[in-house]
């Protein structure tokens, strides 16, 4: 089963669900921003992602921009900051049983298939 962390007002999420709905019927939407990811689903889905999380920041969020650029931080302080900050993760992310993509081009997703 897949899952797909989704927010409906991002363009690039659009296009991801769309592609994803292209493939499969088998999977469900989480709207990340109403049900944030906790700091162990983060850990989890960095390590299937075999990304850091400070990768997968979004640094054109005002957050970023005014209270987190130019820090430096940990990947626990990354985790953390993202959990307590769900807009900052990238989307949309599609995760499977052992690894997660970027859906964003949405042909990323295509590697969940291989």
């Amino acid at each position: 089963m897949l899952t797909i962390y989704h927010n409906p007002r991002c363009k690039k999420s659009r296009a991801g669900l769309q592609y994803l709905e292209e493939k499969t019927k088998d999977f469900e939407i989480r709207k990340y921003l109403n049900d944030p990811l906790t700091e162990e689903e983060l850990k989890k889905l960095f390590t299937k992602l075999n990304i850091k999380p400070e990768e997968m920041v979004r640094t054109q969020e005002d957050v970023y921009k005014k209270q987190l650029k130019g820090k430096n931080f940990t990947d626990e302080e990354w985790i953390k900051i993202i959990a307590e900050n769900p807009k900052l993760l990238h989307r949309p992310v599609v995760e499977a049983v052992r690894k997660a993509v970027l859906g964003n081009p949405p042909e990323n997703i295509d590697e969940l298939f291989k």
